[in-house]
């Protein structure tokens, strides 16, 4: 399929069938710890990049093939709300399932009344906010000329008032950059004004395009939570487990959710072994013959190998 990828696991949205809406990498902002690398131009024009028919039947087929699904969830190879359309796109599909509906969002096109009025279908959105200064938002989201922080808060504002959902703030927690105890309390005043359902906090643990991001020590995570969690609730999310049993294309599976995000070879591994337990020589002689397809390249990241894909191929 060309617009679904998963199911993924995590411990915010259980099994979750991945939407992209957008071609790689069209963001409004060039974050420091960015999955899909550098921003290499921006996008601030919404579009109706692909056709919304497609992107529907997709999700049909996909509804129809996965019977245990939690969340469908809409997200962009970079920032999610640049699709126009994605409204009506979530009202179609709100038609066909029960299932819920999840958005995830940079958050930056909030002060665009357009852009808030197609989100408020949506079951959950989860928008970011990584700093609560001008200073830091510059520094970590680095974002296109004029979307600028107190825009950003003030989109995300306007759109608690009139959103009945659940919105769930991800804070991405960097060692050293946004996890002082005077960058703690300048977000929780921010998340005070915003006031949140809920706020989840996201660490770098996949490879970054800027060498000084790295992971909080425990004792900075744990004090973002003491920090933050007297203005809401903070949610640690464990980082769930991907399952590939139900995918008719294995190599195809694996192509769509790695060229979303680089994924830690062990991962890989668990979910391969998972489909033919106790045949480690065939799991083995699977993650090689994938390889060699030259799709993909190992990075190092922490000391552990990820999965990405290599834009070198051909």
């Amino acid at each position: 399929m060309k617009y679904i990828f998963g199911p993924v696991s995590s411990k915010r949205l259980g099994q979750s069938l991945g939407v992209d809406l957008l071609p790689p990498k069209s963001c409004t902002w060039n974050c420091v710890y960015c999955q899909l690398g550098k921003t290499r131009k921006f996008v601030t024009e919404r579009q109706e990049f692909f056709p919304r028919e497609e992107i529907l039947e997709e999700i049909r087929e996909a509804i129809a093939v996965n019977s245990s699904l939690d969340w469908i969830t809409f997200v962009g190879s970079g920032e999610t709300m640049l699709y126009k359309g994605i409204g009506w796109l979530i009202g179609e599909v709100k038609k066909l399932t029960t299932i819920p509906v999840a958005v995830i969002t940079n958050g930056s096109l909030l002060y665009l009344p357009e852009v808030r009025e197609e989100l408020l279908q949506a079951d959950a959105v989860l928008p970011s906010l990584n700093a609560g200064t001008e200073t830091l938002h510059a520094q970590i989201d680095r974002p296109a000329a004029g979307l600028t922080f107190r825009r950003h808060v003030e989109g995300l504002v306007a759109f608690r008032r009139q959103y009945k959902g659940r919105l769930w703030i991800e804070v991405m927690l960097l060692g050293g950059i946004n996890d002082s105890d005077e960058a703690l309390h300048e977000l929780a005043t921010v998340l005070k004004e915003i006031n949140p359902d809920m706020v989840h906090l996201v660490l770098p643990t996949r490879p970054a395009p800027e060498q000084e991001v790295r992971i909080p020590s425990e004792d900075r995570i744990e004090q973002a939570i003491a920090i933050l969690s007297t203005v809401t609730t903070v949610v640690n999310p464990v980082k769930g487990t991907m399952d590939l049993r139900s995918a008719p294309d294995m190599l195809h599976a694996v192509s769509d959710i790695v060229s979303r995000h680089p994924v830690q070879q062990r991962e890989l591994q668990k979910a391969i072994s998972d489909c033919f337990p106790g045949e480690n020589d065939k799991v083995a002689s699977i993650m090689l013959d994938m390889l060699s397809t030259g799709r993909f390249k190992l990075v190092d990241h922490g000391g552990e190998p990820y999965w990405v894909i290599n834009d070198d191929q051909g």
